[in-house]
């Protein structure tokens, strides 16, 4: 069964501490990521994805499974295992294992199997298109006692698009998706995983109607929780640049659907932030909107922007925000929090976000040139300095 991590009223009270002008807080926890091996090391490696995570102020990510192979069977796990394990405890990495085989969505992978080594079960990067198939897995993983987290996205209703499908859409010429290939199959996994009982996680949500239909589902008592990203938060189509840093799926939406988001974010529909972190080559994000990779990188930057944009606008408590980050994440997929491990900050420290200087191999984000406050000082994981700032 998935054990849930307890964390206490004296957690959430200590959360943040303060010594000179550095605020300690517990080290965040990511539960989206892609740390691109085994298969595609070009884009990132598990070694480097750690290192930008620990730079980004993170001492746990979960790693999706849309990998070269695709961990959906013991031994294609047991690669991705040896991995991890050769690229040290720079920060704790827990992986997830594929629904189905290939993340085809046609056959079911060895969920018995991989259930006690995986964190949840994901065929993220895809969505599961069957309604007999997801009801078939929601079932099992019931049993199984792990969470699904989904990646919501009906295949017939994308159509080419690569961006969403408004004002910025149309009047610069791009193909549009829709927010109901995002919406439509939330409300298809709702209402099975209230008839199964299934654990139920909604990845990287973006548009207004995803945030009602999951609040709704709340207070029917299904078991729903949900993330989105800091750039579904801060950015809207107004942002968008001809520029593949600003392809993403699902994409930045419109100012309605930023807005319902930062409303989900405050009434507690929205459970926690995770980054999507994606990284891909230079080359495989040079080809404009229409033609790069889907994906940004985002370690290095959530916090940062998150704090610059909402906490000291005024939108969010610090407080809050080191929920979202920290204890949310780990309560819903019972990921355990470590005494020791601990995030070091100056808050106001003010620079402007530059690619070139992250640990990351993915370099796109759509943040770049931006002007924020708050830079990481030092990480420390399981009782060793994983990450210091090193003077300039």
């Amino acid at each position: 069964m998935t054990v849930k991590q307890v964390i206490t009223a004296e957690m959430r009270k200590d959360a943040i501490q303060q010594s000179g002008g550095v605020f300690i807080f517990p080290g965040f926890c990511d539960v989206h990521v892609h740390y691109r091996e085994p298969g595609f090391s070009y884009k990132e490696t598990i070694e480097s994805g750690s290192r930008a995570a620990a730079r980004g102020g993170y001492t746990a990510v979960c790693a999706m499974p849309n990998l070269n192979p695709v961990p959906d069977s013991l031994p294609h796990l047991a690669e991705e295992e040896a991995l991890i394990r050769a690229a040290g405890d720079i920060t704790a990495v827990y992986p997830y294992a594929a629904l189905t085989v290939g993340e085809k969505g046609q056959e079911a992978a060895d969920l018995e199997g991989l259930a006690p080594r995986v964190i949840a079960f994901s065929d993220d990067g895809k969505g599961v298109q069957s309604e007999s198939m997801m009801r078939s897995l929601m079932e099992r993983c019931r049993k199984l006692g792990k969470i699904i987290a989904a990646h919501c996205e009906d295949e017939t209703l994308v159509r080419g698009g690569y961006i969403h499908d408004g004002i910025y859409a149309r009047e610069h010429g791009h193909r549009g998706i829709c927010s109901e290939s995002e919406w439509g199959p939330i409300a298809r996994d709702i209402r099975l995983a209230k008839e199964t009982g299934c654990a139920y996680h909604v990845c990287h949500i973006s548009c207004k109607e995803s945030v009602e239909l999951i609040r709704q589902a709340k207070k029917n008592g299904v078991d729903i929780t949900c993330e989105t990203g800091p750039h579904y938060l801060l950015m809207d189509e107004n942002d968008l640049q001809e520029d593949g840093r600003f392809r993403m799926n699902p994409p930045i939406r419109a100012k309605e659907d930023r807005e319902a988001l930062l409303e989900g974010l405050l009434d507690g529909t929205i459970d926690m932030i995770a980054t999507d972190h994606a990284p891909h080559s230079a080359e495989e994000k040079s080809r404009g909107l229409a033609g790069s990779a889907f994906g940004i990188v985002g370690l290095e930057t959530a916090f940062p922007v998150l704090y610059t944009g909402l906490v000291r606008t005024g939108i969010l408590p610090l407080e809050r925000l080191i929920d979202l980050m920290a204890f949310r994440p780990r309560e819903r997929f019972g990921i355990p929090l470590d005494a020791g491990d601990r995030t070091e900050w100056d808050l106001g420290r003010e620079y402007e976000i530059d690619p070139a200087e992250f640990l990351s191999k993915g370099r796109a984000t759509p943040f770049a040139g931006r002007k924020v406050f708050g830079r990481c000082m030092r990480t420390v994981h399981n009782g060793k300095t994983v990450y210091e700032e090193t003077a300039k």
